[in-house]
Formats: C-alpha cells, structure tokens, sequence
C-alpha cells in the first residue's frame, strides 16, 4: 500500500540544484544525497516497501531546522520526519521527491525536574534511556514500547506508543506535558505547559499521534512516576486461546487494574522460548502474563485475587515469579516476540487493531479462521489488557502473490476490529499501511475534517504527505464510499 503522494516529476538538473541549494545552508557532514548514503534511508521498521528521498537531512541545531523548512517550503519539496527507524505503518517511509529530516543528533536530556517530576528532552533521546536517567531519583517514564531499547521519544509522540504499561499508566498522550514544534514555514511553536494544565484548546492531544503531518516536534516534556514499591508478574497458562482472552476481560471486569497484562499465543510462545529461553510453557495453546505493582500489602492481596480469578477462568497452570530475574526473563520474551518470530519466517506482517475486550475471544477465532482461509499462518501477541491486537501473518515475499495475499489477511483483520466497536491502530499510526481501513473507519465528512485540520498547520501540504489520511478518491476506489452519480463529495479536497 504506497502513500497518496504522486512524486513531481523532476528532472536530473532540477534535482541537483535542489540539492545544491541545500547544501549551501548546511555543513557537508549534515546533507546526505549520494545513492550509497542515502539506502539505509528507504524504509523503516515496515520494510515492505523501500524508496530513496531525494536528500537526507541530519541536522545538529534548530536554526539548521528551520533554514531546511524554509527552504522546502520555498521550492515546494516534501519533507518527511525520521526519528529511530522502528516505525512499524510505513510513516517515515521516504519520498523520492522529498527531503526525509532525520532528528537522530537531537539525543540530549536537557533537564531533569525530580521535585516536579518532569524529564525535558529532545526528540532523538531514546525511550528507555529517559528511565535509566532518572533511576537515581526512585522515577521512571512509563509508555514502554517494545522497541524502548532503541525507539526515540518524538517519534513516541508522533505515533502516540504505548507498550506493555499502558493498561494502567496510559498512552504517550497521557504522560507527555509539553511540546515544542516548527511548523512547515520555520516557525516556532509551544503546545501544553510544564504545569498539569494549560488554557486553550487541546493541541498538545492533537499533535500527539499526528504522525508528522503537521509539525516537527524539537523538545517534549514528560511526566515521570515514582517507582512502586513492589512489583509481581504472574504467568498463566492455558489450553484455549478464547478462554484466555476471557480471563482478560474477567480481571478487569473484577476491578482489577494490572501494570500489564499481555498475552501470548502458541506460535508466539515457541518463537520466544527458542530466543529467549524465558521459561514459557510451550505446550501451552496461550500465556497471559500480569504484573500487578503498588505498595506490599496491596500486592500480596491482588496476588491472591488474580490468581484465583485466572484458575476459576481455565487456567491450567498459575506461576509467580520468585525474583527480580525471573520477572525480567517473562517480559524479555514477550519483548522479543517480534524478533523471535523473525527467525521462524522470512517475513512477517505486523498488524495494529484495536477492539473492546468484551470482543476479544470472537476476533481471536476470527483470525484463526481468517489464517486457515489465506493459508499464512499467524502469530498473536498483544497488549490484552486494552485490546491492542497484534497479529503477525508469516508469509514469504520470494513466493509470487505472498505479500499482496498477506496484505489482504491483514486488511480484514482490521476491518473485523472496526465492525466490534474497534479501530485500525493502537499504537502504530496509520502511515502507509492502514490508509485503505481510513476508509472504512471514517465517514467522507469526517475525512473532510482531518484534511481541514492539515491545511491549518500546513497550507502547502509539504509535511509527510500522502500518509495517515488517505484521499476521498483512494477511498472511492477502494470501494468503502459512496459516490454520487459519478462524482465525488467534497469536490475541494485533494484527489491524489
């Protein structure tokens, strides 16, 4: 699925004074354009579909930003933000007519508020490094994507991550404080405050998932928590995969809030167990892992009760993890899921739907039914607690009509999310790979509102364009909106 953006057409000369009026803003370590540099530029972490921009940027300071943004606007280039790579939808896939701006220097913690409870950083910091520098105040920043070993910050905001905490401790969107951005023309802008609260409109709601399509995000500030006193990890087996998802709507439905609650089926479990050797029953057709946190006391007795809860449910085996280690090793598997499943397959398709718990065990039967229908089989691992599914089809490219097979697996997947009360995208963002499923989740006027929201920041359309909303003609044709008479709604917006 290629973005909606029809590359302009330029040619060799046109191509190389653009670059050369770059290259007169910017130091030669800053601009890449040379074909060998620019390859470990053509996708991220969904490497489906690979592209060389026409230049990578790297700029080291945020004057070299806005003279980027400015010159871009003033030729009418495209320009596409890239943080770490790990985007799993498409959104920082290149565009060959484009500029891809890639934040990467922007790596430094700038302050560390432990009284207030506040970490303010650049863009480029990595996810899990937040956490590691303010251990030494007893914090911690609590969206914990399984890519937080290398995943940065901004690109958190831009997707809006989540991770195995966001149960409890919530989105990005509910732990970031503070933005600044620059907008497509080089101006600076400040979205939310330092304080709990900030007057206005919710801008800083708005940014955060918007997948660079109308700022560059330059600085966040998040919120820190203070580290519980004692955290527990249970780890339920079971011989069904619906009665495990039954058991997740159970423990909540009891009033029970777990850290995490994640969920594992066989495919996944034996991918992870071979990697990892987390100590996962691999005979077992499901895992549920919870870890419940808070002072002792309440621990111990929320131990019981989930415990209790799980075994009345079908559980077939109850463990505890008996020390900090073993805790670790549990999560390190479900972490490395994703990995683990590479090695049994040469591709994978990662899927991002999200639906009510309630509906959990009839899209995990759906999905098998679906596996069986494409013949690709699938790998489930997910966050169970909130209803982020994410089904891995395993399909092999090198086989002729795999992908496309794979693709379409994938689309119905999403579509059954969205007919249970679901949505496309829990964590992942739109980006290139769900802007058919736009089409079915929103109505031609709600499109008409998203594409109003985009010209407000960005007039020109120059930020990411062609990605997280698709146009009402792709979605006329790919047959999930009315066209009246022939004629398309909404006659003023972008066709391609």
């Amino acid at each position: 699925m290629l973005p909606d953006h029809t590359p302009a057409a330029l040619s060799s000369e046109q191509k190389q004074s653009l670059i050369n009026g770059l290259a007169t803003l910017l130091p030669d370590n800053i601009l890449l354009y040379k074909d060998e540099d620019l390859h470990p530029y053509e996708c991220d972490g969904l490497s489906v579909y690979r592209q060389t921009p026409l230049a990578v940027a790297l700029p080291e300071t945020i004057e070299q930003i806005k003279a980027i943004l400015r010159y871009c606007s003033d030729n009418n280039l495209p320009v596409v933000a890239r943080g770490a790579g790990t985007g799993l939808s498409g959104g920082a896939y290149p565009l060959a007519d484009g500029v891809l701006l890639g934040l990467s220097k922007f790596n430094r913690i700038l302050k560390i508020d432990p009284d207030a409870r506040t970490a303010t950083v650049e863009p480029g910091v990595r996810n899990l490094a937040i956490s590691e520098a303010v251990a030494q105040h007893n914090l911690f920043y609590a969206p914990d994507p399984s890519s937080q070993i290398a995943c940065s910050i901004g690109g958190n905001v831009a997707e809006n991550s989540g991770g195995v905490h966001c149960l409890k401790y919530g989105l990005t969107v509910h732990n970031i404080l503070q933005l600044k951005i620059l907008t497509m023309d080089g101006e600076l802008l400040t979205v939310g405050s330092e304080a709990l609260d900030s007057p206005g409109y919710d801008l800083l709601a708005l940014m955060t998932g918007s997948e660079g399509l109308l700022g560059i995000i330059t600085e966040i500030t998040v919120k820190l928590l203070p580290k519980p006193e004692r955290v527990q990890v249970l780890l339920a087996a079971f011989d069904n995969v619906e009665t495990a998802g039954e058991a997740v709507a159970n423990i909540i439905a009891n009033g029970i809030i777990p850290a995490g609650l994640e969920m594992m089926d066989n495919p996944s479990i034996r991918a992870s167990e071979d990697f990892v050797h987390a100590g996962y029953p691999v005979d077992a057709a499901a895992i549920l892992l919870c870890e419940l946190d808070g002072g002792n006391e309440e621990v111990s007795e929320l131990v019981m009760q989930v415990r209790e809860l799980l075994l009345s449910n079908g559980a077939v085996e109850v463990r505890t993890a008996e020390s900090d280690e073993e805790r670790a090793r549990f999560w390190a598997g479900r972490k490395s899921a994703f990995p683990a499943v590479g090695r049994i397959s040469p591709d994978y398709y990662c899927m991002d739907g999200t639906i009510p718990r309630k509906a959990l065990g009839k899209i995990l039967a759906e999905i098998s039914r679906l596996s069986e229908q494409y013949q690709l089989q699938v790998a489930n691992v997910f966050h169970a607690g909130d209803g982020n599914l994410h089904p891995l089809i395993l399909y092999d490219a090198n086989n002729p009509g795999e992908l496309e097979k794979a693709e379409k697996f994938g689309g119905e997947i999403l579509t059954r999310c969205v007919e249970v009360g679901g949505t496309i995208t829990g964590e992942h963002g739109v980006g290139i790979e769900k802007l058919d499923q736009m089409c079915v989740q929103f109505t031609a006027e709600e499109l008409e509102q998203l594409h109003a929201i985009k010209s407000a920041f960005d007039p020109q359309g120059l930020l990411n364009p062609g990605k997280a909303v698709p146009t009402l003609h792709r979605c006329a044709e790919f047959g999930a909106m009315h066209v009246h008479k022939g004629e398309l709604p909404f006659p003023e917006l972008p066709r391609f």
